[in-house]
């Protein structure tokens, strides 16, 4: 995914930080950055703090944690919550009308974003059928995405060659 965040974006996101009556301190600017600079790639807190790290050498997993789940309550982040109980973290988006969609591979954990809505009727449906108004949805797909099935047909390709032989 491309990142498409301009200073403007950064703006709102340092704005409503201050807003909220936090400080934005060079610690919470760097991992602001990281956030924006990863957009697409669901980071856990222990990578973003791998990554944040770099830029600056002294700031704690503590800090980092603190920040991010400050960034989860204000809805500057979403957290997404795997099978295996990994919290991944990436910034939410305010063009969204829904939390956009994933798929998740069980081999490899890697995670892909789909954009398209395709639960509005259902989301009518519930609505009328249960009386009940419907903010926002999340949904997961898991499965095995095309590399890793590559490897697997591989893998197998290379046991059916030993029997053989």
């Amino acid at each position: 995914m491309v990142n498409s965040y301009t200073s403007e974006d950064i703006l709102k996101i340092t704005n409503k930080l201050k807003k909220s009556g936090y400080k934005l301190t060079p610690q919470r600017q760097a991992i602001v950055d990281t956030i924006i600079d990863s957009v697409g790639k669901h980071l856990t807190v222990e990578e973003i703090f791998d990554i944040v790290k770099q830029r600056r050498p002294e700031i704690g997993l503590a800090t980092v944690y603190r920040t991010i789940m400050l960034m989860h309550e204000q809805n500057i982040v979403t957290r997404l919550d795997l099978i295996d109980g990994t919290a991944r973290y990436e910034l939410a988006r305010d063009d969204e009308h829904h939390t956009h969609h994933h798929l998740v591979c069980l081999n490899c954990s890697t995670v892909f974003e789909f954009m398209d809505d395709l639960l509005d009727p259902l989301e009518e449906e519930i609505g009328r059928k249960y009386n009940f108004k419907v903010l926002d949805h999340s949904l997961k797909f898991y499965g095995i995405c095309n590399e890793c099935a590559k490897e697997e047909k591989i893998k197998e390709e290379l046991n059916n060659d030993k029997r053989e032989g």
